[in-house]
């Protein structure tokens, strides 16, 4: 099939490289020219385990295109809209984007008039379909579809080929038998649905992993009062079928683009409807303290920060990603700042973009030299880079021999044996 791409960030990017390798005629639009270019070159503007080496194949195959002129998509099928939806002051979803999209469509069609089915994979409020159904005119020749994306960061490419389902909001039979077709060899469950059901799927999703990384986080601090171990308590938990092993990792809480928003979004959906949703903000909170109550165990520690060095191992909100939106790391840095504390920082990827937020940090090139005269070092992202250190270097390297790991990735009874003070997220 011929399809369109509109946006190419991270979703826009992922899914169309995706649906080149699973063989349609792809054409990806993005207004920023310098970008159009980039990705001409088969260079990835965003890092993406295997995203770029994927590009440059389906470039080279001739199936994947990249223009900033909405006529070329003319003979699309399908056009996709993957523009961002940020957060808005208020915490509402900005569809500013979406919207100018979505009117540009509209101008492509009325000029153009031919099938196409206009599929939404942005993250937006329940009822934004219907909204864009109603500004295009939903039609015999043009469809609205909801097909939220579930990408992982870190691991987005794989879940574009091999997705763990497919929703498909759709009010018309003839649109959904245009979906169907384009995902035909696709394994994955289908679920087939409204608009407005497959939105909220979307936020559901989002806000209930969310909750379950909160909930872990607040039983750590009780657990770490109580003298118990978070991780055997997880494993234990993890076993009942009802619950499952994913996301009870207790650690220094989510960032990314994703679950921030997505649950203050939900958050101000209910209450425009006059709907109370507790549990979801306390999850938030919790969300927002957890990288200061990981603070306050090395200031337990190390009660006077005020010129101490702290090296902080990791930037990107998690691993085998450049995305810091929402980083722990970056609160961390604040606050470590605001104490006085010189912070001697490594990333494998996105230390040049912590680097523009903070030019008073020192940046380094491997972990061990972020380490060295350091009074603690505190684990945030578990890159490989940052949990399979030369303990018996660092520990002759640092100032202090104290271990924070903000991820419970450290091998504990190796450090301890090399001689250092270990201190995890709810540890024994």
């Amino acid at each position: 099939m011929k399809v369109a791409v509109i946006g190419t960030g991270y979703v826009g990017l992922t899914t169309a490289v995706s649906l080149a390798m699973h063989g349609h005629e792809v054409v990806g639009i993005d207004l920023v020219e310098a970008k159009i270019a980039m990705l001409r070159q088969g260079q990835s503007p965003i890092y993406e385990p295997g995203l770029e080496e994927a590009l440059v194949h389906v470039l080279q195959q001739g199936v994947l295109t990249f223009t900033t002129d909405l006529l070329e998509a003319k003979e699309s099928e399908v056009l996709f809209v993957c523009v961002g939806t940020p957060e808005s002051a208020d915490g509402t979803a900005d569809l500013s984007y979406l919207l100018a999209s979505v009117s540009e469509i509209g101008t492509l069609h009325r000029s153009v008039p031919r099938a196409r089915t206009v599929v939404i994979k942005s993250t937006v409020p329940v009822g934004t379909g219907d909204r864009v159904a109603g500004l295009l005119g939903d039609c015999k020749s043009l469809f609205v579809v909801s097909n939220p994306e579930f990408l992982r960061e870190g691991n987005a490419l794989v879940d574009a080929l091999k997705p763990s389902r497919i929703v498909i909001g759709a009010n018309h039979e003839e649109a959904k038998a245009v979906m169907e077709r384009l995902y035909d060899g696709v394994a994955a469950p289908r679920v087939l649905t409204t608009r407005a059901n497959a939105e909220l799927i979307k936020y559901a999703s989002n806000a209930f992993l969310a909750t379950r990384i909160s909930f872990m986080n607040e039983l750590a601090r009780l657990s770490t009062v109580l003298g118990t171990d978070i991780l055997t308590v997880a494993h234990g938990m993890g076993l009942d079928n009802r619950i499952g092993p994913d996301f009870l990792r207790a650690g220094v809480g989510y960032g990314g683009s994703c679950f921030p928003k997505d649950t203050i979004a939900l958050l101000q959906l209910a209450q425009e409807q006059g709907v109370s949703l507790n549990l979801l903000d306390k999850v938030r909170q919790i969300n927002r303290t957890q990288p200061l109550w990981f603070l306050q165990l090395v200031k337990n520690a190390i009660p006077e920060l005020k010129g101490k060095q702290i090296a902080l191992l990791g930037l990107a909100f998690k691993p085998d990603t450049d995305d810091i939106r929402e980083a722990p790391a970056l609160t961390i840095i604040e606050e470590l700042q605001r104490c006085g504390a010189s912070i001697r920082a490594y990333d494998p990827i996105a230390s040049s973009a912590v680097q523009k937020l903070f030019p008073g940090v020192s940046y380094f090139g491997t972990p061990a030299e972020a380490c060295q005269g350091a009074h603690a070092a505190l684990l945030v992202t578990e890159w490989k880079e940052c949990v399979q250190l030369p303990w018996d270097e660092i520990y002759a390297n640092m100032a202090h021999p104290a271990l924070f790991d903000g991820r419970n990735a450290w091998p504990v009874k190796e450090v301890r044996e090399v001689g250092f003070h270990y201190t995890g997220v709810g540890r024994s």
